[in-house]
């Protein structure tokens, strides 16, 4: 049974920093990634790495700013984020799954957190 909990959300001003923590347990390797949801906007990819390889994919929003890592047990994922905009304000997930394809779709990853929010104003 895997499970992803999510922590490091917090209200931030623009310009401000937040770093994102995932823990993961019950899965062992494939790929990891964080989503963002903003209420009335689909769920949209920020980034992923590919835990066998650790090549990653970054969103194109997110290049420059955000930066996705995993612990050294594999079983972490991070997300800093730095010069956070008011736009970046949403709902943030970590997800995960074997045999991913394009890690900043959605629809390739079955197990996900429950979310972890941040509001930059």
């Amino acid at each position: 049974h895997v499970q992803l909990v999510e922590s490091g959300g917090g209200s931030v001003q623009a310009g401000g920093s937040l770093r994102l923590t995932c823990v993961a347990s019950g899965y062992t390797s494939g790929t990891m990634g964080w989503f963002r949801q903003a209420p009335g906007k689909e769920r949209e990819g920020v980034a992923a790495v590919y835990t066998g390889t650790s090549l990653r994919m970054t969103a194109h929003f997110a290049e420059g700013r955000f930066t996705i890592s995993q612990g050294n047990s594999k079983n972490a994922l991070y997300l800093q984020m730095n010069n956070l905009k008011p736009e970046d304000t949403a709902m943030y997930y970590c997800a995960a799954d074997s045999g991913v394809v394009d890690g900043l779709k959605a629809y390739e990853y079955t197990h996900w957190g429950q979310g972890t929010q941040v509001t930059v104003s």
